[in-house]
């Protein structure tokens, strides 16, 4: 099984985005891991398409690639694992479609939640919105480094910040313990997606 890596490039597949050049160009850049995040309105068809493209790229750069929310897609197209959100199957259940060796993230707010989540089978844990967001529609309020922190010290598994992570607040994040961050704005809408992939590479190389 991979181990998870410390800089998670989330695919953002809106209209006018160029999702596998951005893919390849933070690979190259010294992201480790990729999460395809298909649409709600993308077909299985695509997003499966989509995910076996971009495993290709992460088998090339010896990256780690997961799938949020379609479980069903990672098993097809042979990916590391996935992400399951608040509003997607159950932690538990995820861990039984998986299966005992791949990797699973949830989604936690809160130490509570996370403990749960640790529980039920859960590999690592999505925190956040860490900042506040524009990516994602209807998220609750950002809750700070000191949100992260407090779930960074309920829980023995790794904490992947995310939401409104930027190169700048990356490293307040690292600092209170997470081991990675999840990034999608701050790389996908970038004007040069692998001088921004760089920054972030910058603050996690020895």
């Amino acid at each position: 099984m991979h181990t998870l890596g410390r800089l998670h490039l989330i695919t953002d597949t809106r209209p006018g985005r160029d999702t596998l050049t951005v893919v390849a160009a933070a690979l190259r850049a010294g992201f480790d891991t990729v999460q395809v995040r298909p649409e709600d309105d993308m077909t299985d068809r695509e997003a499966y398409d989509l995910t076996v493209r971009v495993l290709e790229l992460c088998r090339a750069g010896g990256a780690t690639c997961l799938v949020n929310d379609r479980l069903h897609v990672a098993l097809a197209a042979g990916a590391d694992g996935g992400h399951v959100g608040a509003d997607d199957l159950p932690v538990a259940a995820a861990r039984r479609i998986l299966g005992p060796d791949a990797i699973l993230g949830a989604t936690a707010r809160n130490p509570q939640a996370a403990r749960q989540a640790v529980a039920d089978g859960a590999s690592y844990l999505g925190v956040g919105p860490a900042f506040a967001t524009t990516t994602k529609a209807g998220l609750p309020d950002a809750i700070g480094p000191a949100g992260v922190r407090a779930v960074v010290q309920a829980v023995d598994v790794p904490v992947v910040a995310i939401g409104g992570v930027t190169a700048a607040r990356a490293a307040e994040l690292f600092a209170v313990g997470a081991h990675a961050v999840a990034v999608v704005s701050a790389v996908n809408s970038a004007v040069d997606p692998g001088a921004a992939a760089a920054e972030f590479a910058g603050l996690v190389s020895p």
